[in-house]
């Protein structure tokens, strides 16, 4: 069971969040470009190999072609879209909390939590599904060498005019696919390991550093396992060219399943596990500053 140590507040959650977020995209986001490059590399013609082998090739490549900056690429679109989205995200949770709770007291049950974390899903993909869609669609531009974006804003520009809002949106249906249950599954972990952590008698505020970065790196493990198989579907979708899925996620899932074999749901698998754990550390250790800076600050709100 989860212990509340104080009334729970949303508009606290929601500018911890987004301090939170802002901890995550700055540790994580080298590996979430190798990840998406991976996830989206075309497959190689006959007698020709990957362009690249793995996550530490890509890695390699990356570096010897763009340097740290390519590693960088397109972050300027999850920075402005992630403050709000994980401070949208956190509000989410506080909010699916308080609603269950009769008195402000109530300890709630692990599937309380997991229903809570689902609701704080639906809230981030209105703000997370086009910031996705602009991410990515930057990111293999880089690696493809075909300069069609200037930037974040340039992106979007071209995408609305081109296809109107759908175009923005594209891929918004696999986006909540992937983060109701992921985001149910992030905050229960983190809640159920913070109980464990926690000496018998002590409250969750008096956790060590090094308990929360584990246990918020642990709950971004068990999200990401969630989320892989329709995170990959969600990139080949969003940076595909306009009509190539006319079905959408089914077309991407049954020709990936056709060409890769079910394997393929898991591509990127190595990235994206080697940067769950330290930005979901950060993230996680981020709220929990933040949060206790905001009870000093506001003891009673």
């Amino acid at each position: 069971m989860s212990k509340q140590p104080q009334p729970i507040s949303p508009m606290k959650n929601f500018f911890a969040g987004g301090f939170g977020g802002i901890c995550l995209v700055f540790v994580g986001h080298p590996l979430d470009t190798i990840k998406v490059r991976l996830q989206t590399q075309p497959k190689p013609k006959p007698g020709q190999s990957l362009l690249y082998a793995g996550t530490f090739d890509c890695l390699k490549k990356t570096l010897a072609k763009e340097g740290m900056k390519g590693l960088y690429k397109g972050m300027l679109a999850p920075i402005i879209g992630v403050t709000p989205m994980f401070a949208v995200c956190f509000l989410g949770f506080g909010m699916g909390k308080k609603i269950q709770q009769k008195t402000p007291n109530d300890i709630l049950t692990y599937p309380q939590l997991f229903a809570a974390g689902m609701l704080s899903g639906v809230f981030t993909t209105a703000i997370m599904a086009p910031g996705e869609r602009i991410k990515c669609l930057l990111q293999i531009q880089a690696s493809t060498g075909e300069v069609k974006y200037a930037g974040p804003m340039d992106c979007v520009k071209q995408l609305y005019k081109e296809f109107g809002i759908r175009g923005v949106y594209k891929g918004t249906a696999l986006t909540l696919m992937r983060d109701v249950p992921a985001s149910g599954m992030y905050f229960t972990s983190y809640e159920w390991l913070k109980n464990v952590l926690t000496p018998a008698g002590k409250s969750h505020n008096e956790l060590s550093i090094p308990s929360v970065l584990f246990a918020g790196g642990m709950a971004g493990i068990f999200n990401w396992a969630v989320a892989i198989p329709a995170d990959v579907l969600k990139s080949r979708f969003q940076t595909a060219p306009e009509g190539k899925y006319p079905n959408g996620f089914r077309d991407v899932l049954r020709e990936l399943i056709r060409e890769e074999g079910v394997g393929s749901l898991y591509k990127g698998f190595n990235a994206v596990m080697l940067r769950a754990f330290p930005a979901n550390a950060a993230c996680f250790l981020g709220f929990e500053f933040a949060m206790k800076f905001l009870h000093w600050l506001s003891p009673d709100v």
